[in-house]
């Protein structure tokens, strides 16, 4: 009986914890967002694909140029975009991040338990998962359709070993929407479930369906939604120019990959993914990150330096794994530590080492100044109209079919196809600069067409001219 009220009250901490977790994460963002740092990539991408989608409209982002599918194929939006059909808005974005987030929890719990830890102990290593640095600093970074299958990849090992067939395949199905690096996860999960966890029809499962959706989405949907193919073949240059090009000389020329491997940027990359969960690893459990053999190889082989860090989306797909490689080491009596206090602790400090808190107030506070006049121009912009605008103001005026971003290069382009354009001489935001912003507004003071409609702490709106349009 006593073990049953430490189990019921250890998985109502965890489920408590896990509700603070989606406000907490929910709470940063929203303020990232108010403050006009969130930008045009990647959540005014994804937040355009997904408002056209709810439309009815082809998917085509208007800063882009392409159909969302020729991105990743993250077919996962137009489930998302059932959300916008009930109230349009880019906080369910948002929340959905926030909630996936936090959800990983859960599956983790469940995971522990299974594996023999103790109620005490696996709501350390859930809570040790949420203070995993990258959960809170992919939460600052706009939003990415893969942060979904970060619950379901721990749902499907939890399934896979409670021999739950339909329910495994299911969160495969759903993880593949995610985005197609994603396939090879799942194909590398179902070698690691037939080698090592004894479920070889899972594993089966797995590997077919990463293997056929890879094939199917770079050989077939990509290129028809984007003649120019896989958008990531470029980090990989040095190797190629197609997929099958980089994969054979992966094998053939050894002399171009291992210098790019030994680096000490990429000794520095591994050791902030291990440094959060050093305290759970054993060399001798170390079979659940074989999943991840994938994901490492794509970072590591990738000239993209964002690849590199715990402040991006590219190294998701590793952490479930490494929370169930410390789930082996604990319940087989290894780890550095087993006391669930100890546990807690060391994550709080690995969190509060590496998790982002300083950019609230840092970089976050840091166009301040033009905060309010940028509210009171957008609060003039009053119909879906054309828009030209600067990338952190972007994810804002979204819900429209045309949006492009003020970037460098767009000084010379044909403003007449805008009903508005708004500016910030000030902050003038990714890939632009106070030259850029200057010479457009110049050009539209000297255009006939437009009308300044609002000037304040160098944030300029011009309108087209009714006439014009």
């Amino acid at each position: 009986m006593d073990e049953l009220h430490t189990e019921q009250t250890s998985f109502s901490q965890v489920k408590g914890v896990i509700l603070s977790s989606v406000v907490i994460l929910l709470v940063c963002s929203t303020v990232r967002h108010t403050l006009f740092h969130s930008t045009a990539f990647d959540l005014g991408f994804f937040d355009q694909a997904t408002y056209l989608i709810s439309q009815g409209q082809p998917p085509i982002v208007s800063f882009w140029g392409f159909h969302v599918l020729g991105g990743h194929a993250d077919w996962i939006l137009f489930a998302i975009a059932w959300f916008y059909r009930l109230y349009p808005s880019v906080y369910w974005l948002l929340v959905i991040q926030a909630v996936a987030l936090s959800l990983g929890a859960l599956p983790v719990w469940y995971l522990a338990r299974q594996a023999g830890l103790n109620p005490a102990q696996a709501k350390a290593v859930a809570i040790a998962y949420l203070l995993y640095p990258l959960i809170f600093n992919l939460n600052l970074f706009d939003f990415h359709p893969e942060v979904i299958a970060l619950p379901l990849i721990l749902a499907s090992v939890w399934a896979a070993r409670n021999r739950q067939l339909g329910w495994f395949t299911l969160c495969l199905v759903l993880i593949l929407g995610c985005r197609v690096a994603l396939s090879l996860t799942v194909a590398a999960m179902g070698v690691w479930l037939w080698g090592f966890e004894q479920r070889r029809w899972y594993g089966a499962i797995a590997v077919g369906l990463g293997l056929g959706w890879f094939l199917l989405a770079t050989q077939l949907v990509i290129p028809y939604f984007r003649p120019g193919g896989v958008e990531s073949v470029w980090r990989f240059a040095y190797l190629g120019n197609s997929l099958t090009e980089i994969g054979l000389n992966l094998v053939l020329k050894p002399h171009l990959v291992v210098p790019v491997l030994l680096t000490w940027k990429n000794l520095e990359y591994l050791l902030l993914l291990l440094a959060p969960v050093l305290w759970g690893l054993s060399l001798a459990h170390l079979a659940p990150l074989l999943p991840t053999i994938p994901t490492l190889a794509m970072n590591l082989l990738s000239t993209m330096e964002t690849q590199k860090d715990l402040l991006h989306q590219y190294s998701l797909p590793v952490v479930p794994f490494l929370l169930l490689a410390t789930i082996a080491a604990l319940s087989n009596g290894k780890g550095l530590l087993q006391r669930p206090r100890y546990i807690i602790l060391y994550a709080l400090v690995g969190f509060f080492a590496l998790a982002k808190i300083e950019y609230f107030g840092s970089r976050y506070l840091s166009s301040l100044d033009t905060w309010q006049a940028t509210r009171t121009a957008l609060a003039q912009i009053d119909s879906p109209g054309n828009i030209l605008t600067t990338a952190y103001v972007v994810p804002h005026v979204t819900h429209r079919a045309n949006v492009q971003v003020t970037i460098r290069g767009t000084e010379d382009d044909d403003l007449s196809q805008f009903h508005y354009v708004l500016l910030n001489l000030r902050h003038p935001g990714w890939m632009s600069d106070r030259i850029v912003q200057t010479q457009l507004r110049d050009r539209l003071q000297q255009d006939p067409h437009f009308t300044q409609q609002f000037h304040q702490d160098d944030v300029v709106l011009f309108i087209q001219n009714q006439t014009s349009q």
